[in-house]
């Protein structure tokens, strides 16, 4: 039997290191297995007995991670019958991430934006890029983005204050910020940048997305200046790291 620190050395993880709760690595390993085809659609998956002996952790630790696996809908539990898997993680919703200009300015389909609050005097403390010259003032609106009821991203847009009055409202539950100042009128967006990094959810951040504290997660930070080097738009958000999945064209 292989305990679950053997089984991390051959994927290059140390679990043992890990800050993040064993069951959700453990949830991890099996959510790839099945993505993987180790463990194929409806085809039936190890007792939890056998699970807890070949990752030495308790039956309860495994229950906890098959709970995540079930809640995500990639299994079904059958009294008297065992555990199947019924669908792979890719036939979920799988949320891109844009790494170029056209996908930044595209709402997914299928796509619903709460705006969950409004800022009228706001100013950003978290700026990842060293580009242009503050505002003096800033509009923050903090949404959530959902698909077919899911949530899977949360954010905060900061947009210089002086262009928020030429902002249709209503506008902001169906284009993303990118796509609202490409289209404002007088506006010349002359550089934008993004930066991704990845961490894992803190309490605010799972509650938000509907996550177990320190799951994976991906954070996003966007910033655009426009054609006078003022900095017009900084936005900083976190993406559900199980849905996730960036696309990047290599130039050769």
């Amino acid at each position: 039997m292989k305990d679950l620190d053997a089984l991390a050395s051959k994927s290059g993880i140390d679990f043992s290191r890990s800050g993040v709760a064993r069951y959700i690595q453990l949830a991890t390993l099996f959510r790839r297995r099945i993505e993987q085809g180790l463990w194929p659609v409806g085809g039936q998956i190890p007792t939890v007995d056998d699970l807890a002996a070949e990752c030495s952790v308790a039956r309860a630790t495994v229950r906890q991670a098959l709970d995540i696996l079930e809640e995500d809908k990639l299994i079904r539990r059958f009294r008297a019958k065992g555990t199947f898997v019924i669908q792979q993680p890719q036939e979920q919703m799988w949320c891109e991430v844009p790494t170029d200009w056209s996908g930044l300015l595209l709402s997914p389909e299928g796509v619903t934006t709460e705006v969950l609050s409004f800022d009228v005097k706001a100013q950003p403390v978290n700026v990842q890029h060293k580009i242009g010259e503050m505002a003096t003032e800033y509009r923050c609106w903090r949404r959530r983005h959902l698909r077919e009821g899911k949530p899977y991203y949360i954010g905060n847009a900061f947009i210089d204050a002086r262009l928020v009055r030429k902002i249709p409202a209503k506008l902001l539950e169906t284009h993303t910020t990118l796509r609202i100042l490409k289209d404002l009128p007088g506006l010349t967006l002359k550089e934008v940048h993004q930066t991704i990094t990845i961490g894992t959810a803190d309490l605010a951040t799972a509650e938000a997305l509907e996550i177990p504290l320190n799951a994976p997660v991906a954070y996003c930070y966007r910033s655009a200046i426009d054609d006078q080097g003022r900095l017009v738009f900084v936005g900083d958000g976190v993406y559900r790291g199980d849905v996730v999945r960036l696309d990047v064209k290599v130039s050769v």
